[in-house]
């Protein structure tokens, strides 16, 4: 293992980088951020759907994340493979292509997030928001989702843990992430599978431990300050 490490660590942090496409696991992280990044406003409207008035509306939330949710990743890698580049008329790149899956993906695991981010604030807030004068939207970009976003935090950041692990399922269309990394190093060496890919769990789980951790410090913050605020 430390042989591999020694020999084929730039190929596991940046891919081919400078000479080749950039890859590995700074591709990873890039696709991680990417994919969290542009999934959470789509999140919103579904979460804010999810907690509207319109039966129709929750209704149609309700079943959006419901069916995403239910369906893999992976499922979801081929669809946008073969469907996106139809919308678009034109070539989709893998790099795209994958990050439209993660952002369909998320989108719906982190609705729930932003629904029970809402639903956990203290009741009488939109009540006491709208006697000021404002309006249901004002309201909630004022002053629900702000107050709402500092109970998500963990969870986002665990939502994030489970998109990096997730990338790895790029692989299967060529994207040069951290696992297709690996592939490439294990062709190169040929009698080392064992060792290449224990090397690829050591990045994986070192980078999830760290961010995990992370992610409790934060809730443990957060939890003092609200008892603090009590």
């Amino acid at each position: 293992m430390l042989e591999i490490l020694h020999n084929y660590l730039p190929l596991f942090l940046i891919g081919a980088y400078p000479d080749g496409p950039l890859g590995g696991l700074a591709m990873t992280l890039i696709l991680s951020v990417l994919g969290l990044g542009l999934s959470f406003p789509i999140a919103i409207l579904i979460g804010l759907a999810l907690l509207s008035s319109f039966a129709w509306l929750r209704f149609a939330a309700q079943w959006w994340t419901r069916v995403i949710r239910g369906i893999p990743l992976l499922l979801i890698i081929f669809w946008a493979y073969f469907c996106v580049p139809l919308i678009v008329g034109a070539e989709v790149s893998g790099f795209t292509t994958v990050v439209c899956a993660i952002v369909v993906y998320e989108s719906a695991f982190l609705a729930q997030v932003v629904r029970a981010g809402l639903e956990g604030l203290p009741g009488g807030q939109n009540e006491a928001a709208r006697s000021t004068g404002l309006t249901w939207l004002q309201s909630m970009r004022f002053v629900l989702l702000p107050q709402a976003l500092t109970n998500m935090i963990p969870s986002i950041v665990n939502q994030f843990v489970s998109t990096i692990k997730a990338t790895s399922l790029a692989y299967v269309i060529g994207v040069p992430e951290l696992t297709y990394s690996a592939a490439q190093v294990n062709t190169m060496t040929l009698t080392k599978p064992l060792e290449c890919y224990l090397v690829l769990a050591g990045f994986y789980f070192v980078l999830c431990f760290f961010i995990s951790r992370f992610a409790g410090l934060l809730e443990r913050r957060i939890a003092k300050t609200t008892r603090g605020m009590a």
